[in-house]
């Protein structure tokens, strides 16, 4: 019976991180689109309106560097937010894509979403990307990369390789 159960929670969490993959693919295709790439460095700008000072030097901080090259930063974006979301959709290289998640979400919340912005008066919430990274550690503690997943077949692959030897 315990066997049962483990065997559907990890095809819970595998389905879970498929799930998570196609809104982050529908997330990518928007980055996509010519208004968000030639406006890359007004989104960070917007973010750092009415925050307190450390929120405003880190803001800055990243606006500093990606008004070098905004639409490059734009388009960098576009790829890793593709990139992820095909890695978590079809399970390859899964344990890197939770990992790269977790610090894009984590960029995206401290610097678009200013920490959240509880400090801005009239916020209701603390922002989206918070929760992405929760998601991002579910997946990785669920091990959803065990069901449904191309690392999980090259996985098993190797056992058998290994163990013909």
């Amino acid at each position: 019976m315990k066997k049962e159960l483990k065997l559907s929670e990890g095809k819970s969490f595998a389905i879970l991180r498929i799930v998570f993959g196609f809104i982050w693919l529908i997330n990518a295709s928007f980055k996509w689109n010519p208004t968000f790439l030639n406006n890359f460095t007004s989104y960070l700008i917007d973010g750092v309106h009415g925050q307190p000072a450390f929120v405003q030097i880190w803001v800055g901080f990243w606006i500093h560097i990606v008004s070098v090259n905004p639409h490059f930063f734009g388009i960098f974006i576009a790829i890793v937010e593709t990139a992820l979301a095909l890695a978590l959709i079809f399970g390859w290289f899964t344990k890197l894509a939770i990992a790269g998640g977790i610090a894009l979400a984590f960029i995206i919340w401290s610097t678009v979403e200013g920490f959240g912005g509880p400090y801005v008066a009239g916020s209701t919430d603390i922002g989206t990307s918070i929760i992405y990274i929760i998601v991002f550690v579910a997946l990785y503690l669920g091990k959803s990369w065990q069901y449904y997943s191309i690392d999980n077949f090259f996985h098993k692959r190797r056992t058998k390789v290994i163990d013909n030897v």
